[in-house]
């Protein structure tokens, strides 16, 4: 949901007046958006690429992290439901201004802002090499990664490997939906 706000905000106007703010608000440039609860599935998807992408992660340079954390993109400010970043910040940064991976859980009410706003976002920020969509009612994501100074997507069904050369790391896609069953009609 908008806000409404007589004039557009800045970021650092945004910045400031988000601090105090219950519940968590994105910036889409211009003003603030509050951020919706999740389902079961939204929270097992997002757990379990926590525990997959993480583990894998563990030891190296790059670091998962779930959506408390802010990342600035294109002028918006954005809580992606996972990312990945590959540089030390302080321990009490709120912002990352350089995710590499990006992860969305697809919902009803956000999946048209994730595929198209969102994903025009992560293309225009360069230090993000892929942008993962995951569906919500199915095993199933749309990939988007740097190729050669194009941003190409992908569909990637239940039974493919998600691929990230970027981070050194793959995950049998089926693995991140671990703990949720779909019924035959939602399969189809």
């Amino acid at each position: 949901m908008n806000l409404a706000f007589r004039k557009p905000m800045s970021l650092a106007e945004f910045l400031a007046w988000e601090e105090g703010q219950e519940p968590r608000f994105e910036f889409d440039g211009a003003r603030p958006v509050a951020m919706v609860g999740g389902t079961r599935a939204h929270a097992f998807i997002q757990r379990n690429l926590a525990i997959s992408v993480g583990g894998r992660l563990r030891g190296g340079p790059c670091q998962f992290a779930g959506s408390d954390l802010k990342v600035l993109v294109a002028g918006s400010i954005r809580y992606p439901d996972g990312l990945v970043v590959c540089t030390p910040g302080p321990n009490d940064s709120t912002l990352v201004r350089d995710p590499v991976v990006v992860f969305e859980v697809l919902s009803n009410s956000t999946a048209g802002t994730d595929r198209i706003t969102k994903n025009h976002e992560y293309a225009a920020t360069p230090s993000i090499r892929r942008y993962v969509m995951l569906e919500q009612d199915r095993v199933a994501a749309t990939v988007f990664a740097r190729v050669e100074g194009d941003w190409v997507g992908h569909v990637l069904r239940e039974d493919a490997v998600l691929e990230m050369p970027e981070i050194g790391i793959s995950v049998p896609l089926a693995e991140l939906y671990e703990g949720l069953s779909f019924g035959e009609a939602e399969e189809a």
